[in-house]
């Protein structure tokens, strides 16, 4: 991860931070995405986002549904905003998706969309369970705990 920081073609575009706190999840996969040039150029320009989206496998392809790209102001050819963009995976990982997601009830969530090394632009899915309130309030307490624990050691050290 270091050195993914280091790279000057290494960018987040968009995260997801509230995808951990609402989902418990178990894996996650790099995968590739269809856009076309506008969407690209409006990325690079930072102007996106991918809270409120997710990812279905249909008729064997895997999509993300409700994702925004921002419009590319001086684009000859504009894209739709929230458009299905399809998603690439190996044959292998979208029927191991597919039986995650119909036979065991999980969900496909996108959590980090960035520019890799090469400056590509790539997506970062989970494979999540939704998680009940009291499990979100355990995450949470944990989290302000390790906050305060963080406090202490800094004032006493």
């Amino acid at each position: 991860m270091a050195q993914q920081k280091s790279d000057p073609n290494y960018k987040i575009i968009a995260e997801n931070r509230r995808a951990r706190f609402d989902y418990a999840i178990e894996d996650d996969i790099e995968c590739g995405i269809i856009l076309t040039g506008s969407e690209v150029k409006s990325l690079r320009e930072n102007s996106s986002n991918i809270a409120e989206s997710y990812a279905a496998v249909e008729d064997g392809e895997l999509w993300l549904v409700n994702s925004y790209i921002a419009p590319y102001t001086r684009a000859m050819f504009p894209h739709e905003e929230r458009r299905r963009r399809k998603l690439l995976v190996s044959k292998k990982e979208l029927s191991r998706l597919w039986n995650e997601t119909q036979r065991k009830g999980m969900t496909i969530v996108p959590l980090v969309m960035y520019f890799n090394h090469k400056g590509m632009v790539k997506l970062k899915i989970g494979i999540a369970k939704g998680k009940q309130n009291h499990d979100k309030r355990e995450t949470e307490a944990k989290r302000d705990w390790n906050r305060q624990k963080q406090r202490l050691l800094k004032e006493r050290g």
